[in-house]
């Protein structure tokens, strides 16, 4: 049964990082190490993250600007992480279940333009 509502909370949470991925210019989706992973032209500014490896995680990992990862894990623990893999470059995981829609949404932009070219970013 516990399993069932994590894969429900999963499916639920994974709608909404599309929806708010696919709101951002040139956006495509691929899966990358068996999770659906967002890309801007060839770059990669979300991967979701469903319980990757039983990690208790349902989360989306990002770029995060320099110096920003640790300052969002100090300040808020039981919402971000540093994850497997991309922590070591400076990406921040994010709890979904710890997070509005509107700060996702905030994240995900910030990410998106992390990694954008510049002619895109510029129009956004």
């Amino acid at each position: 049964m516990a399993s069932q509502r994590k894969s429900d909370s999963g499916e639920k949470q994974m709608r909404r990082v599309r929806s708010i991925c696919s709101a951002m210019p040139e956006t495509t989706e691929k899966l990358s190490h068996g999770e659906p992973t967002f890309f801007v032209r060839k770059k990669v500014y979300v991967m979701f993250a469903n319980n990757h490896h039983n990690d208790g995680h349902i989360a989306v990992w990002i770029p995060a600007a320099p110096g920003l990862q640790e300052m969002m894990i100090a300040d808020s623990p039981e919402t971000f992480f540093k994850p497997p893999y991309v922590g070591v470059r400076g990406w921040v995981g994010v709890e979904l279940g710890s997070i509005g829609d509107e700060e996702l949404t905030c994240l995900i932009r910030g990410a998106w333009r992390l990694v954008a070219p510049k002619r895109l970013t510029t129009s956004d």
